[in-house]
């Protein structure tokens, strides 16, 4: 296995990563039906374009093995809500559950603060639900609750909270 840039043929491997790590993340956080409704299919042709039309300022990694099939990714660029000068900001990691707590999340984050790093970001951000297990992760990894805001997935509201890493230092490395 192997992390590398994600590209276009990455687009259904990385759809169906994200459709069943949200059934399985999600699952009693999220309505069941919510997430029964999630479909690989209806999230292809998204990634289809995101890859396709990457901007500088973000990168895409996948965790595959020697033939391609991806069983986890990472998405990270400049901080969306520009509100903290040079930050950079977490978008989205899902890894599948047969390969969380083998440390991919570990080396994906050395990857993510390499790329922020040389492109002069001083901060980090993300932006988590409550319940889902990665907070933990977030917060082992060096990050402190910044704010907080309710969202709207399905027709139930949720709390979803900012994490920062004030800055790239905090973030523990995979060591």
């Amino acid at each position: 296995m192997q992390i590398r840039i994600a590209n276009e043929q990455d687009a259904e491997g990385i759809a169906s990563v994200h459709v069943n790590s949200w059934k399985t993340t999600y699952r009693g956080i999220v309505d069941d039906d919510f997430l029964q409704k999630l479909s690989t299919a209806d999230r292809v042709e998204g990634w289809r374009r995101k890859l396709a039309n990457m901007p500088e300022d973000e990168q895409l990694l996948v965790i595959s093995d020697e033939h391609g099939k991806v069983y986890g990714f990472m998405s990270y660029g400049t901080e969306r809500e520009q509100k903290i000068p040079h930050a950079g900001e977490l978008y989205a990691i899902y890894l599948l559950e047969e390969i969380q707590g083998q440390g991919w999340g570990k080396r994906l984050f050395a990857r993510l603060k390499e790329f922020l790093q040389t492109r002069g970001y001083r901060s980090l951000s993300v932006w988590v639900l409550v319940g889902n297990k990665a907070e933990q992760f977030y917060r082992y990894m060096g990050a402190q609750e910044l704010k907080q805001k309710e969202i709207v997935i399905g027709r139930k509201r949720h709390t979803e909270l900012a994490l920062l890493w004030g800055s790239l230092d905090q973030i523990r490395s995979s060591s």
